[in-house]
């Protein structure tokens, strides 16, 4: 008998709903959920397969975009993010790409955050352009520049908040009634917090990006990416381009990534002490120019983080002293160098603290000039903090730092 007295699962907390919510099992009744390897599915008879493809009746149809671990993982992460609805892809690129595609139409424009990730600019520059489709940057902590490069044809605002390197935050609920005015889309990439630490539409957003590769699983094992947003907005806008293009989460990896939300809370609650405390430790460095994090009271930013984020999150980055751009890059390079316990690698959202030199990666093919103008030089080192010892990470990029 179901316990009237028992909250329902719109009641329930995060922590609750990363371990319990969209669990669906089969006949077998197994605890854990499976992982449901089929490409297609058994009809029981023509009737009821032209039901399920003409989208009659609900049901599996074909593993390209419709199978039950990737469900599965689709209703839990939506439960995070206080979403009705939610659809998986194979990257947090092939998210982006799929939200713009099914949006957008030739002769449309977006308005951007500078600073985004850079295959994100790549994507925007160089292969929507292709499809007539323009793009204009501005400040994601302007409301006002959002505001100003509204045109006509403006169908979309993108941002991400915190920004990658610069962890510069855009204010949600701002964008939000700019966006709203401009009747274009506020779309989130919410990466960097995940909805363990920010739940974009609770603060107006119209749909959030994940890129699920990161946080999300946790561990860096799996690529994954998801798009939220409302029930009739999933369906009918972003499900028919998965399902003819075919950029599809495998129930492997959706499965990983179920387990993955199991701890999200727990490690994001965790990485992010780390994170504050070594850049507590870095800004007490005499070699240290500068830290970025939006968890230190030094952050222009603090204050909005403290309001739409639980916590200042795992990233920082930080910029050592130079008095050219090519010596700022020698200081990077050696810090960077002398690292034993912190992995040199591109990726972040691992248990395992990572390192990177922006402007030779992960921005290394985004223009010169527009680095310069997001802020990004030379003597910039990204740290995603991982789960081991602050005191280990500060002594492990010590090693690296010279007078």
């Amino acid at each position: 008998m179901q316990d009237q007295d028992f909250p329902s699962q719109d009641d329930w907390a995060i922590e609750t709903l990363a371990v319990r919510a969209g669990t669906a099992r089969s006949g077998f009744g197994e605890h854990a959920e499976a992982m449901f390897l089929t490409s297609s599915y058994v009809f029981g008879s023509a009737a009821e397969a032209a039901d399920r493809f003409s989208n009659k009746v609900e049901g599996n149809v074909y593993s390209r975009f419709t199978n039950p671990t990737v469900t599965m993982f689709e209703q839990r992460l939506a439960a995070l993010e206080g979403a009705e609805a939610a659809l998986a892809t194979a990257s947090g690129m092939s998210a982006i790409l799929t939200c713009c595609m099914g949006v957008l139409k030739a002769g449309d424009h977006v308005v951007a955050s500078t600073g985004l990730f850079g295959s994100t600019v790549q994507l925007f520059n160089n292969i929507l352009s292709k499809f007539g489709i323009t793009t204009s940057y501005v400040s994601p902590a302007d409301p006002a520049a959002w505001r100003a490069a509204v045109r006509p044809e403006t169908k979309l605002f993108y941002v991400e908040t915190p920004s990658n390197p610069m962890m510069e935050l855009a204010d949600i609920p701002a964008l939000a009634s700019v966006a709203k005015d401009a009747g274009a889309l506020l779309v989130v990439d919410n990466c960097f917090c995940t909805p363990a630490l920010q739940q974009p539409l609770k603060l107006g957003a119209d749909v959030v990006i994940h890129s699920a590769t990161k946080y999300i699983d946790g561990q860096g094992r799996v690529l994954g990416g998801a798009i939220v947003g409302s029930k009739a907005f999933i369906k009918d806008q972003m499900l028919p381009f998965l399902r003819t293009a075919g950029p599809t989460l495998s129930p492997f990896n959706a499965w990983v990534l179920l387990k993955g939300l199991e701890t999200l809370a727990i490690r994001m609650e965790r990485q992010s002490e780390n994170a504050l405390a070594v850049a507590r430790w870095l800004e007490a460095q005499p070699q240290v120019k500068r830290v970025i994090y939006p968890g230190l009271e030094s952050h222009p930013q603090h204050e909005l983080a403290k309001r739409q984020q639980k916590t200042g999150g795992a990233v920082l980055s930080f910029e050592l002293r130079g008095e050219t751009p090519e010596q700022q890059r020698t200081n990077a390079w050696r810090v960077i160098d002398n690292t034993r316990l912190v992995s040199i690698t591109a990726n972040l959202g691992d248990t395992r603290t990572t390192i990177t030199h922006p402007a030779t990666t992960t921005h290394g093919r985004v223009a010169p000039e527009v680095r310069a103008a997001a802020g990004i030089t030379e003597g910039m080192i990204r740290l995603a903090v991982g789960l081991e010892s602050p005191e280990d990470l500060c002594r492990d990029l010590a090693r690296g730092m010279t007078d």
